[in-house]
C-alpha cells in the first residue's frame, strides 16, 4: 500500500463531517480525463511524494476528537489487499471511514461492509454501460460494476453514486441512461469537470466544464430516480 498524500482537512469530501483524506496510489482504470495521474500512472507514482503509515497514524492520533472521519480514496483503494487491516486500525481510533471506489472489486466492498469497517461509500459511475471502456480507458467487466451497485443498494452502508460530467465524452442522454441503470437509488451526484488540473490524457486538460445551467437541467430530468440528486 502506497500512501501518496494526505489532505489534513476537508469540509466537502465526507458529507456533514470534518475529515481528512488519505490518497492511495494505484488504479486499474485509465480514465483519460482523470485529474489524478500521479495516483494512477506508474511512472508518476514513482516520482510522487509519499507518507509513511507511521506518520499517517501519528497524525490521526493527534486529531482524535478534532476530526470525525477519514476519507480513503485513490487511485483505487480496493486494489490493496491490506485495506481491511488499514481500516481496522483507523476504526479502532474512533474515526468514521468513507471509501471512494470505482466499484470494480465488489467482493472487497462487500467484506468491508459486512465487517463494519466503513461507514460511507461513494462509488463512481463512469458512463452508461456501452461507454464504459471509452470512459475508463480499460477493459472492464461490467458485471463486477453491477455487483457493486447492487451491494450498495441493499442498504448495508450509507452511500452515494456519482458521475463526473466530461464534455465531449458524456452528454445529457448518457446521464439519463445512467439514471435508468442505477435507479432507483438513495443518492446520486453529478459532478462538473475541473478544467485546471493535469489529466491522464493531456488532451483533456483545459477542456471547458459544462455550464451549471446545463447540469441543473439534467438534474431536473433524473431527480425522480433518486431520493437525493445533487449537482456539485
Amino acid at each position: 500500500m502506497i500512501l501518496a498524500g494526505l489532505q489534513k482537512l476537508t469540509l466537502v469530501d465526507y458529507p456533514e463531517k470534518l475529515a481528512c483524506t488519505v490518497f492511495l496510489a494505484g488504479c486499474n482504470f485509465r480514465c483519460p480525463w482523470c485529474y489524478n495521474p500521479e495516483l494512477v500512472l506508474p511512472e508518476k507514482i514513482k516520482d510522487n511524494s509519499q507518507i509513511t503509515k507511521k506518520d499517517f497514524f501519528n497524525f490521526l492520533k493527534y486529531r482524535i476528537n478534532l476530526l470525525d472521519g477519514v476519507v480513503i480514496c485513490g487511485g483505487e483503494p480496493t486494489l490493496n489487499k491490506d485495506l481491511p487491516i488499514f481500516c481496522k486500525k483507523i476504526k479502532k481510533m474512533g474515526y468514521l471511514i468513507k471509501l471512494d471506489t470505482n466499484g470494480s472489486n465488489p467482493e472487497i466492498i462487500s467484506n468491508l461492509i459486512d465487517e463494519k469497517l466503513i461507514d460511507y461509500i461513494a462509488m463512481d459511475i463512469k458512463a452508461p454501460k456501452e461507454k464504459y471502456k471509452e470512459a475508463t480507458g480499460a477493459k472492464i467487466d461490467i458485471k463486477q460494476i453491477q455487483k457493486s451497485i447492487d451491494i450498495l443498494k441493499k442498504g448495508g452502508v450509507n452511500y452515494e453514486f456519482r458521475t463526473t460530467m466530461i464534455p465531449k465524452l458524456l452528454g445529457k442522454e448518457d446521464v439519463i441512461e445512467i439514471a435508468r441503470w442505477i435507479g432507483p437509488a438513495k443518492k446520486y451526484c453529478l459532478q462538473n469537470f475541473q478544467k485546471e488540473r493535469d489529466t491522464v490524457n493531456p488532451k483533456f486538460k483545459g477542456i471547458n466544464p459544462c455550464l451549471k445551467e446545463y447540469l441543473l437541467d439534467i438534474q431536473k430530468i433524473i431527480s425522480p430516480f433518486f431520493e437525493i440528486c445533487e449537482v456539485r
